[in-house]
C-alpha cells in the first residue's frame, strides 16, 4: 500500500538539505502497510475516479488523506453538518457552524512538520519525460519498479479522452505532443501495441497516425524524440549552445530570458550540441513503425522542422522566426559543427555544463521545475553517466513524484509553501486559536523554517541568478527558486501571525528576517510599477516574437502580474502598521506604482486577467484585495466599481461563479457550460466582493454565494473536487488539490466577519 512521508531524507548519501528536509513529501510503496479494510478502501476510490473521470478530470487527492486521517486516530467529524433551506435566512450560528466544521477537517490533514500536502500536477507532458530519461539511462526498473508502472500507467489510462488521445492538461483536448508521450511511456513501461486497458495503445496509436503522425510533434517533442533516437536531430529547429556566451549588452541575452524558459532550453541547448541519442533498442525500432506515416529512412527531416498539429498549435511562429530558424539552419549550424568552428562548440558545451550545474547545486538538484529536472539530469548522465551529478540527480525524483486515486504522476515541484501560507490565512480569519492553536503553531514554525535564508552560491548575478534571501518558494527551502507572490504571501502570515499570543502561535519571526521579505518585494518591482515572479524584467518586449514554442505564450520573457502586484500590497501595507521606521518612502512609492499598474491593465468589462488560476475570477479578487488594502474603496475608485459590476454581473443563478478554463487561452471571460458553479471561483468572488465592501451595499449576493458553499459542504466537512482552478503560461491548467478546502473555508470565515448575521 502507499505511503506518504514527510520531512524524509532518507539514506541517500547523494542528498542533502538545507533546513533538515522541511517540507519534502515523498511516496513508497509498502507491501505490508495497510489492513484489507483500507485496501478496500483505496480500491473503492480508484474504482470510483475511473467510473466518473470523463466527468471530473482532477482527482481528489485522496490516498494520502485516507492515510493522515487515520493516523490522527481516525479522525471524524463531531459538529453536526448544517443546511440552508429555500427561502431560509442564514444565521451566524449556521455559517460559524459552516466553518468551523471545515477547519477542524481540514486541521486533520496538517502533516508533521506544519504543511498542507497536495498534489500539484495536470499537464500530461510532465511525466513522460521522466520515463524517458529513466529509460535511456537504463534505471528504469530501480526508480520506478513494478508498483510504480502500475500506477503510471493507470494515470495514463483514467486520462486518456475519449476520441483516444491525450490532452496538453488532464481538462484539455487530444493533441499530438501528449498522445505521443504517453504512447511512448506505455510501451516503454511494457504494453503492447495493442496493449493497454481499454485497448489504451491501439487506440492511442489511431489518433497519432489519423493526425499525420509524429512529424506533427511541436518542437519540445521533437527534441524528446531526437533524444530518443525516434526522430532526427535534422529534424529540429537549431538550438546553439554558443547562445550561452552572448555578451550581456545585447537584448536576448540569456539572463534576460524568463527564468523557466532559460532553464529549459539550458540543457536543451546541451544535448543538442552534443547530438546525444540514446541507446537505439528493439522497442525504439519498432516505435519508429508505429509512430510514422512513411518509412523512417525515408523522411525528409529538414521539411519536418516546422510542422505541428493544429491541435496542439496555440502561438503560431511568424514568418521572421521562421526565417530565423533557417538561417541558423542553413548557415551557422554547418559552420559550427565542422574545424575549426567545432572548437568553438566545445567551448560552448563546457559552459553550459557549468551552468547547469550551478543550477543544480543551487536548488540541492531538485531544479526549478519538473520539466528542467528530467532534462538536466539526462545532461548529467550524458557528461559521465557514473559521475555523482547524476546520482544526486536520481536522489531528488522521489520529491516528484505523486501517488492519488487516479494512479502515478509527476508534480510541478510541489506547492507546499504555497499552499500552507493560503492554508494559515483561511485558519487565523476563522477566529478559532482556542480550538486551533497547535495548528497555527506547527503552521508558523513551518513558514519560518520555508523561508530562503542565502542568496545564490558565489558570482551568482555571472549565472543570471537574482536575489533571494528573504523569499519564499513555491515548494519548499531546498528548490531555492524565489517568487514574489509566495514571499508576499508569506510575509503575511508571518506578520498576522506575530500579532497573536506567542504562547499559542509560537515566536515572531526575527526582524531581520521580515526586512528581507521586504527587500525582496522591492526588488521584483518592474517600471511599470507591476511586479514579477521570479526575476525583474528588462528585456524589450519584442523578444516575445521569437517565442520557441508552439503551446506557450509569454515564454520568453518575465512579465509583470496583478496577483503578485496585489499580494505585495497586502503585504507591505500590514508591515508598514507594525514596523514604521523601515523604508518608509521606498514602501510607499512602491505601492503608489503598484496602485497605478493594477489599474492601467484592468480589463474593458471590469475584470483583471488571473495569469496562475483560471482566470478572471481569479485576477479581481486579487485585484481588488489589493486595491482595498492600498485604501483605495468603491467610493473613491472606479477601478473597484468596475471590478465588483463584473462580479455581480456574472454571478450564477444556484448564487455560485463558475469560469471555463478557456478563458485562460481566449484571454476572454467563458462562464462554465451550463452556467454551473466552481466552489473555488465562488469563494475567490465572494472574497473580493467582500474586498470592495459589499456587505455595507447590498449583502444579497454574498448570501446567495454563502449559501451554496455551505450547502456544498460535506458530511465530514471536506468539500467535492470539482474543475481545475490553476493555471500558467496561458494555455496550460495546473490541480491544486487543497483549493477545493482553502478558499471555500476562506470565504466563509470572511463571511461570518464581515457580513451582519442574525
Amino acid at each position: 500500500m502507499w505511503r506518504l512521508k514527510v520531512a524524509d531524507g532518507g539514506n541517500d548519501s547523494f542528498i542533502y538539505s538545507t533546513n533538515n528536509f522541511v517540507g519534502r513529501q515523498i511516496w513508497e510503496f509498502d507491501p505490508h502497510y495497510g489492513t484489507p479494510e483500507e485496501l478496500a478502501e483505496v480500491e473503492a476510490a480508484r474504482e470510483n475516479f475511473w467510473k466518473n473521470r470523463y466527468q471530473v478530470q482532477a482527482s481528489s487527492d485522496l490516498l494520502w488523506r485516507m492515510q493522515f486521517l487515520r493516523e490522527k486516530k481516525n479522525f471524524k467529524q463531531t459538529i453536526a453538518q448544517v443546511k440552508v433551506e429555500d427561502g431560509e435566512e442564514i444565521t451566524k450560528e449556521t455559517a460559524t457552524t459552516a466553518v468551523r466544521r471545515s477547519a477542524h477537517f481540514f486541521s486533520a490533514l496538517q502533516a508533521s512538520d506544519g504543511h498542507w500536502p497536495a498534489e500539484n500536477a495536470g499537464p500530461l507532458f510532465f511525466l513522460p519525460p521522466l520515463v524517458f530519461c529513466l529509460y535511456i539511462t537504463r534505471h528504469l526498473d530501480t526508480v520506478l519498479p513494478r508498483e510504480y508502472r502500475k500506477e503510471i500507467l493507470r494515470y495514463l489510462y483514467c486520462h486518456q479522452n475519449e476520441d483516444g488521445g491525450w490532452g496538453f492538461h488532464i481538462e484539455g483536448h487530444s493533441t499530438m505532443f501528449c498522445t505521443t508521450f504517453s504512447y511512448i511511456c506505455m510501451r516503454i513501461l511494457g504494453e503492447g501495441p495493442d496493449g493497454g486497458k481499454d485497448s489504451a495503445c491501439a487506440r492511442g496509436r489511431k489518433w497519432i497516425r489519423d493526425h499525420g503522425g509524429v512529424a506533427f510533434i511541436p518542437s519540445w517533442g521533437k527534441t524528446w524524440l531526437s533524444i530518443l533516437g525516434l526522430f532526427d536531430w535534422s529534424g529540429c529547429n537549431p538550438m546553439p549552445p554558443e547562445f550561452w556566451f552572448f555578451p550581456s549588452f545585447l537584448p536576448m541575452h540569456p539572463g534576460r530570458m524568463f527564468c523557466h524558459c532559460r532553464m529549459v532550453y539550458m540543457p536543451m541547448s546541451y544535448l543538442y550540441g552534443r547530438r546525444f541519442v540514446g541507446p537505439i533498442t528493439p522497442l525504439i525500432l519498432e516505435l519508429r513503425q508505429e509512430l510514422f506515416l512513411q518509412p523512417y529512412n525515408e523522411i525528409n527531416w529538414k521539411k519536418v522542422r516546422h510542422l505541428c498539429a493544429k491541435e496542439d498549435l496555440y502561438y503560431p511562429h511568424s514568418l521572421i522566426q521562421d526565417l530565423m530558424w533557417d538561417s541558423l539552419y542553413i548557415c551557422t549550424e554547418p559552420l559550427l559543427t565542422h574545424w575549426p568552428f567545432n572548437k568553438l562548440r566545445e567551448k560552448a558545451l563546457e559552459v553550459t555544463m557549468k551552468l547547469i550545474h550551478y543550477e543544480d547545486e543551487n536548488s540541492r538538484y531538485i531544479t526549478i521545475g519538473c520539466i528542467q529536472k528530467s532534462l538536466c539530469m539526462l545532461a548529467c548522465w550524458a557528461e559521465n553517466p557514473n559521475g555523482d551529478y547524476f546520482k544526486k540527480h536520481l536522489a531528488r525524483i522521489p520529491d516528484y513524484i505523486w501517488v492519488a486515486e487516479d494512479g502515478m504522476t509527476m508534480q510541478s515541484f510541489g506547492s507546499q509553501a504555497w499552499d500552507t501560507s493560503f492554508a494559515l490565512q483561511a485558519l487565523i480569519a476563522c477566529n478559532m486559536t482556542n480550538e486551533i492553536g497547535t495548528i497555527l503553531k506547527k503552521g508558523h514554525e513551518f513558514i519560518k523554517e520555508s523561508q530562503v535564508k542565502e542568496n545564490p552560491s558565489g558570482d551568482f548575478k555571472s549565472m543570471f541568478r537574482h536575489i533571494s534571501k528573504g523569499s519564499w518558494t513555491f515548494s519548499d527551502q531546498d528548490n531555492g527558486w524565489q517568487i514574489s507572490d509566495g514571499t508576499a504571501e508569506g510575509l503575511k502570515c508571518c506578520l498576522l501571525l506575530s500579532m497573536m499570543p506567542p504562547e499559542i502561535v509560537g515566536m515572531k519571526m526575527e526582524s531581520e528576517q521580515l526586512f528581507d521579505a521586504v527587500n525582496i518585494l522591492l526588488s521584483l518591482q518592474c517600471k511599470n510599477g507591476g511586479l514579477a515572479v521570479w526575476e525583474p524584467t528588462g528585456a524589450p518586449k519584442w523578444l516575445e516574437l521569437l517565442n520557441p514554442t508552439e503551446f506557450f505564450a509569454n515564454v520568453v520573457l518575465e512579465h509583470e502580474y496583478v496577483e503578485c502586484s496585489a499580494s505585495s500590497i497586502q503585504a507591505l501595507e500590514l508591515f508598514k502598521k507594525l514596523y514604521p521606521g523601515h523604508r518608509m518612502n521606498e514602501i510607499n512609492n512602491f505601492i503608489t506604482n503598484v496602485v497605478r499598474f493594477i489599474e492601467d491593465v484592468q480589463m474593458s468589462d471590469g475584470s483583471w486577467y488571473g495569469n496562475w488560476g483560471s482566470c478572471f475570477i481569479y485576477g479581481t479578487w486579487f485585484s481588488l484585495g489589493g486595491l482595498a488594502a492600498a485604501g483605495k474603496t468603491y467610493h473613491n475608485c472606479l477601478a473597484i466599481r468596475r471590478g465588483v459590476e463584473f462580479l455581480l454581473k456574472s454571478q450564477s443563478d444556484d448564487g455560485g461563479w463558475g469560469e471555463s478554463w478557456v478563458s485562460c487561452p481566449k484571454e476572454k471571460y467563458i462562464p462554465l457550460e451550463g452556467n454551473r458553479s466552481n466552489l473555488v471561483q465562488t469563494a475567490w468572488a465572494l472574497m473580493g466582493l467582500l474586498h470592495s465592501g459589499q456587505a455595507e451595499r447590498d449583502p444579497t449576493p454574498l448570501h446567495r454565494a454563502a449559501k451554496l458553499l455551505i450547502n456544498y459542504q460535506m458530511e465530514d466537512g471536506d468539500f467535492p473536487q470539482q474543475e481545475v482552478t490553476g493555471v500558467f503560461m496561458k494555455n496550460c491548467m495546473l490541480h491544486y488539490a487543497n483549493y477545493r478546502n482553502i478558499f471555500p473555508l476562506w470565504a466563509l470565515a470572511e463571511y461570518v466577519r464581515w457580513v451582519p448575521l442574525p
